[in-house]
């Protein structure tokens, strides 16, 4: 069998760059379950409500929805158990330190394949206000009205 390459991506949380100021990225491994990385690879996941939390010195992701693989017998996964995220140590220590600051917290950005193992981008965010949320719409609508007029001045100037 050929070794994958590249990375080819299974879920985004868009909401939470909606939701939460992003302060920090990281790259985790995930302990999974071989039914678990099945239904991943068919493309069937859901970030929307999941967080992520320190517990013992170790990682944890909660409340990611990764349904039950439909071939799986008696062995197959919860859809929505809690895995450990494999980080270096200098990295969980790092968002412990961090994620203890008032409103600071763990959210998974993207879950994706990356030469044949299954990741996770998590973010170390604070919150957004309701009046920040409506600033960054306006600014992004803003920026697409920009684009659309420069694109027809261009399209004018070359008729």
């Amino acid at each position: 069998m050929a070794k994958e390459t590249g990375r080819k991506m299974i879920a985004q949380n868009k909401k939470a760059r909606h939701d939460y100021h992003i302060l920090d990225t990281y790259e985790a491994g995930l302990v999974l379950t071989g039914t678990e990385v099945k239904s991943l690879r068919l493309g069937r996941a859901s970030l929307v409500d999941g967080f992520g939390q320190l517990d013992g010195g170790e990682a944890w992701l909660h409340n990611v929805h990764i349904p039950e693989y439909t071939q799986g017998t008696w062995t197959n996964h919860a859809a929505r158990r809690k895995r450990k995220m494999l980080l270096h140590r200098s990295e969980i220590d790092k968002l412990a330190q961090k994620s203890q600051e008032s409103g600071h917290t763990i959210v998974p950005l993207a879950l994706y394949f990356k030469e044949g193992r299954v990741k996770v981008e998590i973010a170390l965010a604070k919150g957004k206000k309701e009046y920040d949320k409506r600033q960054t719409l306006r600014e992004k609508q803003d920026r697409r009205e920009a684009d659309r007029a420069m694109s027809a001045a261009r399209r004018r100037r070359r008729d």
